[in-house]
């Protein structure tokens, strides 16, 4: 159960949980990551004396989430997690790639204690804000005795890190664990679990140890109606080491695309083949196919590729 005496640290990357708007009623036209992490923990009254501290690393629309706050994150992650007196770190974050970060989290970070991350639909100006009760919830979350691994928590949805997608633009349930469903669900301050917590024992830590600026490019080309090959020889021609191909339905790819992809891969690019639709991932793998991303959106095809370029180390 939950202990609200347990030591908690949040740490703040900016966002819409963050964000303000000179008009209360604008949802759209605000500035994120305007707030720091301490002001966040102030607009919540529930919070006044509880066993938390609090760190500004990055005040980030998470549109532009970038490779070296990403290795930066991580290590502030390890250092909390190293303090005997700390029960779990929150982590506040944009929605736009809270996904890309909880994934290249899950894969780097060993998580004995619970990593949670948390988003806002709305900026914290507006008049019926989701921060505040996201934030609220996460923390429990991170106070969870023998909970573990990286964790995201939106609308009262306790979902894996590896596992989370980004389903809507604007609603407030924007997300999704796919077809593995939530871990548990946080209901009126309690936690109602439906399997196993997430590994804690990431594949790729070693990448932390790399300069981000040297890590591998891996690029995404989505395939449409009217694709064209000089998309992904553009891409080679210009450094990419690795190509997500977000084919349609079940990972299908259009032919141009398909002719280039295989000349990528006989110039050593790796290539692997997602799907577009959020949901299902790609199924199969027809006897000379494209390599497949399988059960990953484009977004986490693309870090889990980068990951296995940067270290030699195909994921398991």
């Amino acid at each position: 159960m939950p202990s609200p005496s347990a030591f908690v640290v949040v740490i703040g990357t900016g966002g819409t949980i963050a964000g303000t708007a000179k008009q209360p009623q604008d949802h759209v036209g605000y500035k994120a990551g305007a707030l720091t992490a301490d002001d966040l923990i102030a607009t919540v009254p529930a919070l006044a004396g509880q066993a938390l501290e609090a760190e500004s690393l990055a005040q980030l629309d998470s549109c532009d989430m970038d490779h070296a706050t990403w290795q930066r994150l991580a290590h502030a992650v390890l250092q909390h997690l190293a303090r005997p007196e700390v029960a779990g770190v929150v982590i506040t974050h944009g929605t736009d790639t809270l996904e890309e970060t909880a994934f290249f989290l899950h894969h780097t970070v060993p998580a004995d204690k619970p990593v949670v991350l948390t988003a806002a639909m709305r900026p914290a100006t507006a008049p019926s804000p989701d921060g505040p009760q996201n934030l609220l919830d996460a923390l429990t979350v991170a106070r969870c005795a023998g909970a573990c691994g990286v964790l995201a928590v939106m609308g009262g949805v306790v979902h894996a890190g590896a596992e989370l997608r980004k389903v809507h633009g604007y609603r407030l349930d924007a997300f999704s664990s796919g077809d593995a469903g939530p871990v548990a669900l946080v209901q009126d301050g309690l936690i109602k679990r439906f399997r196993d917590w997430p590994s804690a024992q990431p594949a790729f830590a070693a990448v932390l140890a790399l300069d981000p600026a040297q890590w591998p490019v891996v690029d995404i080309v989505t395939s449409h109606a009217g694709a064209r090959a000089a998309t992904v020889d553009a891409l080679v021609a210009s450094g990419a080491r690795g190509l997500v191909l977000a084919g349609t339905g079940n990972g299908s790819v259009h032919a141009a695309l398909l002719v280039a992809a295989r000349r990528a891969l006989g110039q050593g690019v790796a290539v692997r083949r997602a799907s577009r639709c959020l949901l299902g991932g790609v199924v199969g793998a027809p006897p000379g196919e494209l390599p497949s991303a399988g059960d990953a959106t484009p977004a986490q095809a693309r870090v889990q590729l980068l990951l296995e370029l940067a270290t030699a180390t195909p994921l398991r």
